[in-house]
């Protein structure tokens, strides 16, 4: 990939963003907080102001996450038939806690993948423009 300074870019950034590292370096934290962003990489000064993945990996997590506590949840009715109260501590804290752990790993994935491929905001290009 591309050479920066003394830094070489990421060629992998599933991996680099599960790891909250710098897209640039791999050595820098990407996170500061459990989801914010740090407005720079430590290590190399790479500005995180190009990162925007919105809602990206609250979609993604909620419904990776959906399939089996809802499988789960069928499960727990056909077999035991339970009250309401049950799903309420057992399907929803699944639910809760199995999209809050996805969160970080798909929001770093996401900001690394629009530094690999340097995504920016679509524009529109009108007639004689190009």
């Amino acid at each position: 990939m591309s050479q920066t300074g003394h830094h070489h870019a990421t060629d992998n950034p599933m991996k680099t963003g599960i790891l909250g590292r710098c897209p640039q370096c791999q050595q820098g934290r990407l996170f500061h907080g459990f989801l914010k962003l740090a407005p720079s990489c430590e290590v190399c000064g790479l500005d995180y102001a190009f990162a925007d993945p919105a809602d990206g990996p609250a979609f993604f997590a909620m419904t990776i996450v959906a399939v089996p506590a809802m499988l789960f949840a069928l499960w727990l009715q056909t077999t035991y038939e339970v009250s309401i109260w049950v799903h309420l501590f057992t399907t929803l804290p699944l639910t809760l806690f199995g999209s809050l752990i996805l969160l970080r790993p798909l929001k770093g994935w996401l900001v690394c993948s629009q530094f690999f491929h340097k995504a920016e905001e679509g524009r529109l290009v009108r007639k004689g423009e190009q």
